[in-house]
């Protein structure tokens, strides 16, 4: 999202071209993408042919279904927000200078009224459609916070929203077709990226409208009442479902630059180790309300269950002491068996009901994952994987596999199935927490054994011996010892 007043002016500012400062600022975001270790299939700026192609013919799209007009147009701009704002979004400061001034009652930037000749375009007029949309798709907002955020908004008053600047203000943006003397409002252009990137106006019918958006709350109206009507308005489809996130307060106050308490990722990238950032800010990251950072619930939480709850069970029953073959131990089904209803078991084999409820939770977690994961609940899915891992290792404390004996041949059968059960829990969590802790993930799977084809989610069975069916890990030789999966992280040192 590269156009703008306040590209122009930062580049102004910084004695620099628009272009020159975009090209190094994109950089920075490719190169912050690359260490966070976040891939993408295509990266998009505003500034590419292809996408001023696609704004031009959604332009004509508008004006040709009758939506544009041009009119005067006066009212408080914010430049940081690219938006125009009415009165009742706006608060009274003192400027620098101790003048009274007006302020976006939202983020505290300065407003200054404008008045120009601009293009509007009729958003009133799709109020109703909007709402049909809506209702029709209750799930099209989620967290449903946010969807009730916007009926209401429904409800209150719709006025026409301006999609022009005056180029004589604003020079670096897409001009309007057959209209040199205006510029298309930087909002509308940004918006057009999501059908840009799926090859509007020709290919875009493959994607569009399966098409999920994942947006900060700060955006909210843009992407769940503008965007919407927009596409309705150019005879397309609004997108499938728009995800929505709250954001990271530092102890309680929001992050900006004046108070000093933004926090730096690359630092927190090096500090805390690649994945164990990322799975906090996954673990911890709640969509519906905004989440407190500070150093000492990092370290806690990851040291807690990567360190020790992840870590340690793989240390333990990997050690040469219980699994001195290093192998992948066969399953019992005698010590095991298959029971209908665990309540009554009592003395069959050596599994006690406590254990088959957890072997049955375990069972179920690939697809209660798969589910958060679709409903962008991340830190579901994490919750429920840490859960289970406690679970087993209250299983294997609970069995003391060290204190069995390898040469009764009896006790032998019951040691490796209890191993086998371990590996084949880790197995799991391993291939379930891919997307969150790649290299963490690789490592563990890579310790079991486990090649890079038997990876998939799709494919993803738990205990398949315990039905009766061939586990293809069993007694198979496990990959090499790498040490610890994840070293315990230190403490923080208080600033002085």
């Amino acid at each position: 999202d590269e156009h703008g007043l306040k590209i122009q002016q930062a580049a102004a500012a910084a004695g620099t071209s628009p272009p020159e400062l975009c090209e190094r600022v994109s950089g920075l975001f490719r190169q912050a993408l690359a260490q966070a270790a976040v891939s993408f299939t295509d990266f998009i700026r505003t500034s590419e042919p292809r996408h001023r192609r696609a704004v031009q013919h959604f332009w004509a799209a508008l004006r040709g279904g009758g939506t544009l007009y041009k009119a005067a147009y006066e009212g408080w701009y914010c430049t940081p927000e690219e938006s125009f704002l009415p009165e009742s979004q706006l608060a009274e400061r003192r400027d620098a200078q101790g003048r009274p001034c007006k302020v976006s009652a939202q983020s505290g930037h300065q407003v200054h009224w404008t008045k120009e000749e601009n293009y509007m375009f009729r958003l009133s007029a799709f109020r109703d459609p909007l709402r049909k949309w809506l209702l029709d798709n209750p799930r099209a907002i989620s967290p449903d916070p946010f969807y009730q955020h916007v009926l209401r908004w429904l409800d209150e008053d719709l006025p026409d929203l301006s999609v022009s600047r005056e180029r004589s203000r604003l020079q670096w943006g897409i001009p309007v077709p057959d209209d040199s003397t205006q510029t298309i409002y930087v909002w509308v252009d940004a918006l057009v990226n999501y059908l840009s990137v799926v090859g509007y106006p020709e290919t875009h019918g493959e994607w569009w409208p399966a098409v999920h958006h994942i947006v900060g709350k700060d955006i909210l109206k843009f992407h769940a009442v503008y965007w919407p009507a927009l596409l309705m308005a150019a005879g397309l489809a609004p997108p499938e479902r728009i995800f929505v996130h709250s954001h990271w307060t530092v102890r309680g106050q929001k992050m900006s630059k004046s108070l000093g308490n933004v926090i730096d990722p690359l630092a927190c990238m090096r500090q805390y180790t690649l994945d164990g950032f990322r799975y906090f800010l996954l673990r911890q990251g709640v969509p519906e309300r905004d989440c407190d950072y500070y150093d000492e619930k990092v370290v806690k939480l990851v040291n807690s269950e990567l360190a020790d709850a992840l870590g340690g069970l793989l240390n333990r029953s990997t050690a040469p002491s219980i699994n001195p073959s290093n192998t992948y131990p066969r399953f019992s089904e005698p010590c095991f068996p298959k029971v209908l209803d665990h309540r009554g078991t009592n003395g069959t084999g050596r599994a006690s009901a406590e254990d088959y409820e957890f072997v049955a939770s375990v069972a179920s977690l690939p697809l209660q994952v798969a589910r958060h994961f679709e409903g962008f609940q991340i830190y579901k899915a994490l919750e429920s994987v840490a859960l289970c891992v406690r679970q087993t290792n209250s299983f294997f404390q609970r069995h003391e596999p060290w204190k069995l004996d390898r040469k009764d041949p009896a006790e032998r059968l019951w040691l490796d199935t209890i191993l086998h059960v371990t590996l084949e829990c880790l197995r799991v969590y391993g291939t379930l927490l891919q997307p969150v802790i790649p290299h963490t993930a690789d490592k563990l799977l890579s310790r079991l054994g486990v090649g890079p084809e038997e990876r998939g989610l799709r494919g993803l069975t738990f205990l398949p011996r315990y039905s009766g069916q061939p586990c293809p890990f069993e007694g198979r030789q496990l990959g090499p010892d790498t040490g610890l999966l994840f070293h315990r992280l230190e403490r923080p040192r208080q600033h002085q």
